[in-house]
């Protein structure tokens, strides 16, 4: 069940570009792109795509060794940049857990762009971020709290993400249901142009480094293509570096959008970290939909 909150004191409501800012800073854990196997799928027209070229068996199976290996490691803690155009730069450091149902503890530092502009007027540039299997929770500070009641925690329900317009949202609420970081090495297989770079040393761990490009219009996955394409993307060029054992220490993805070039870089390590998440209190949440319901309108209790 959906928590509801309760009628908010007068005052004005936080803006829904504010409230958008914390959905947004949601690509820390999504990343610019998503998931294909490298076969031919039906279009959204009951036709067929032709696939991209396949990577030479050798570095297919490297990067499927990959997949498999994070995938099987459960958790690992992260630290990220992500910038988008001039609208929102963030970055995070926390912990994710893809063992079961996704779960995760994040810090969210809103570095730049105009999307942070209405936050920082709130008194809220780093939020407090937890994951759990229904919804994202994002914590704000005083000034915006008390425009909620007093309430310090914003509820962002799976499902009400999903409603937000376009494919986005929906596609939003898979991927946070499924944080295991290996959407990158699946882009790379379906790219066919991924080849490996070499060896080089990052943080101190020997690692192998693979590239490639991803050419939207040839991505036999349509949903994903159409979703790359809703947002102005026509390639992305996708690098990661792993370790001995498999794992994926670093990760860089760019890509053009309507909005701007996006920039992610994450760092992980710690596989196999034991991350513990509490719901926060019902008492102290509000829930975006009912705060997204409130624009226009001031809702008061007497």
């Amino acid at each position: 069940m959906r928590h509801r909150g309760t009628a908010r004191p007068r005052g004005a409501a936080p803006t829904t570009t504010a409230l958008l800012a914390a959905v947004a800073a949601l690509t820390a854990l999504t990343g610019c792109g998503g998931s294909d196997d490298g076969a031919a799928r039906p279009d959204a027209t009951g036709g067929t795509v032709s696939a991209a070229p396949r990577p030479d068996p050798r570095t297919a199976d490297a990067l499927r060794a990959v997949e498999r290996a994070v995938a099987g490691a459960g958790s690992a803690r992260i630290s990220s940049t992500t910038a988008m155009g001039d609208l929102l730069s963030t970055r995070t450091e926390g912990a994710l857990d893809w063992a079961g149902d996704s779960t995760g503890t994040l810090r969210i530092t809103y570095t730049g762009g105009s999307l942070t502009e209405p936050l920082r007027k709130l008194g809220t540039t780093t939020m407090e971020a937890r994951l759990l299997p229904d919804a994202y929770y994002a914590r704000v500070g005083e000034d915006f709290a008390r425009r909620m009641g007093g309430r310090h925690w914003i509820r962002y329900d799976f499902d009400d993400l999903a409603e937000l317009p376009g494919d986005s949202g929906a596609y939003l609420r898979d991927q946070l249901r499924d944080t295991a970081p290996v959407l990158p090495v699946r882009l790379l297989l379906a790219s066919g142009t991924v080849r490996e770079t070499g060896r080089e040393t990052v943080g101190g761990r020997a690692t192998r480094h693979y590239t490639g490009t991803v050419d939207v219009s040839a991505l036999t996955d349509a949903a994903l293509r159409r979703q790359l394409t809703d947002a102005g993307v026509t390639a992305e060029r996708v690098d990661i570096w792993v370790d001995d054992r498999n794992l994926l220490v670093k990760k860089v993805e760019r890509a053009e959008m309507t909005s701007g070039p996006m920039t992610q870089t994450a760092y992980y390590d710690t596989y196999g970290v034991r991350v513990a998440v509490q719901r926060p209190p019902t008492a102290d949440t509000e829930d975006f939909e009912a705060l997204m319901g409130g624009q226009g309108s001031d809702k008061s209790s007497d």
